[in-house]
């Protein structure tokens, strides 16, 4: 498969509380294990990482849908939350919720949009049949 685009990123020190850097230079942060799963908090963590991309990633889908649909819409926004749970078997899980907003639209309507989103998304894709992805739209 022929790919039009590759990131490139690495992590140094001690995992979550390491460093992780893109070899664009346009990520470059420190990490550190948030207070809720024992660590000392103070920097990101790959579930606040994962979170941004994938709104970040679903929003565009979701505008590319609207423009191939020609359904104009503006002010729109994704939130995303990525939580870790425990699998029951020593190890952990995802899942993520995202919170579509598309103030001009009928709530049914937006959601349609949303839906075709979920198909279209790198990140939805990736994801599908591996972790649990619930879609909201709301109204603010």
């Amino acid at each position: 498969m022929d790919s039009i685009y590759t990131a490139e990123a690495l992590s140094t020190g001690a995992g979550r509380n390491g460093h992780v850097a893109t070899v664009s230079g346009t990520v470059d942060l420190d990490l550190a294990i948030p207070k809720e799963m024992g660590g000392a908090g103070g920097g990101a963590n790959p579930e606040e990482l994962f979170a941004a991309g994938y709104a970040a990633c679903f929003h565009s889908a979701l505008q590319s849908v609207a423009r191939m649909r020609k359904v104009a819409i503006s002010d729109t926004s994704v939130g995303s939350q990525v939580s870790v749970h425990p699998n029951g078997e020593g190890g952990f899980v995802l899942s993520v919720t995202l919170e579509v907003v598309i103030p001009e639209l009928p709530h049914d309507e937006a959601q349609a949009l949303a839906d075709a989103a979920h198909q279209v998304c790198p990140y939805s894709n990736a994801t599908r049949g591996n972790i649990d992805v619930t879609i909201t739209v709301s109204d603010d």
